[in-house]
């Protein structure tokens, strides 16, 4: 892509065409917004698989392997599709990743507020048909959407009970901590310093949350990278592993296996022929 912005919409009649070419896992160089307001989307990101059902809204970030495969659903399918660089977006770029690193889709509940996110797009659509689109205005319109998916999230959570309202809290402040730290060779009691709490209660948050130990959250974020940086570099096991806070290559490719059930030389062979 060498647009700083693009917005286009994906049609039945596309979708019919994209379902019988080749569609393999594949990472790209910037960032991704979809938003569904016709059938379905099946996504493929960091190694999981999931069904979302329009209307929803999901963000690629950029060099996360991923397949999306838009679906029909009674004949129908639309989807906004939104791509810009890093860079158009740089100032709150952070804050976007914390917010969808765990959590890239979202089927939205509210009819009111999913017209309200359609007719960002539009604007912005029909901003960028002008013979001199005005840059700034699509910007604004697009911090103001992320800015209305943030909001629907929150508001979905809180129709949940308090204490998960207040442990969701705290598990994105350890999310955001985990997204600046996860390549350092520090543990648990790092992460729970630095959210001023005990080991106990961030495990028994984490766990709550999405049942995985915050060792085990730790190291599915290091593999995660791992994966990518063994599908998008040339970069030896043994210095992915260094970059990665373990200090010998063994180690690493013990966790990987454990985790993957291949080792990493293994994986990288097969997702270079997938992606080939």
């Amino acid at each position: 892509m060498t647009e700083l912005f693009k917005i286009y919409q994906l049609t039945a009649a596309e979708v019919s065409k994209i379902s019988e070419e080749p569609n393999e896992p594949h990472i790209h160089d910037y960032e991704e917004l979809l938003v569904g307001l016709d059938g379905e989307l099946e996504h493929f990101i960091d190694f999981n698989a999931t069904i979302l059902k329009a209307p929803f809204t999901s963000f690629i970030a950029k060099g996360k392997l991923h397949r999306v495969k838009p679906l029909l659903c009674n004949g129908n399918c639309g989807i906004w599709v939104i791509r810009f660089k890093t860079e158009f977006l740089s100032d709150t770029y952070f804050r976007l990743y914390s917010h969808y690193y765990a959590h890239s889709d979202l089927e939205v509940k509210d009819k009111n507020a999913f017209s309200r996110m359609v007719a960002i797009c539009e604007m912005m659509f029909a901003e960028m048909q002008l013979p001199s689109p005005k840059i700034s205005v699509v910007r604004d319109l697009l911090r103001a959407l992320f800015s209305m998916i943030e909001a629907e999230r929150e508001r979905q959570e809180v129709n949940q009970d308090a204490l998960l309202n207040a442990q969701n809290s705290t598990f994105k402040k350890f999310l955001e901590v985990l997204e600046e730290n996860f390549r350092k060779p520090v543990g648990v009691e790092f992460y729970a310093d630095k959210l001023n709490m005990s080991i106990r209660n961030l495990n028994s948050i984490c766990q709550n949350m999405i049942n995985q130990s915050v060792s085990e959250i730790i190291e599915a974020r290091r593999m995660t990278e791992g994966k990518n940086l063994l599908v998008s570099t040339d970069k030896t096991v043994a210095e992915i592993g260094f970059d990665l806070g373990y200090n010998e290559k063994s180690c690493f490719t013990t966790v990987f296996k454990k985790s993957s059930g291949q080792t990493p030389t293994t994986f990288r062979k097969e997702m270079r022929k997938i992606l080939s």
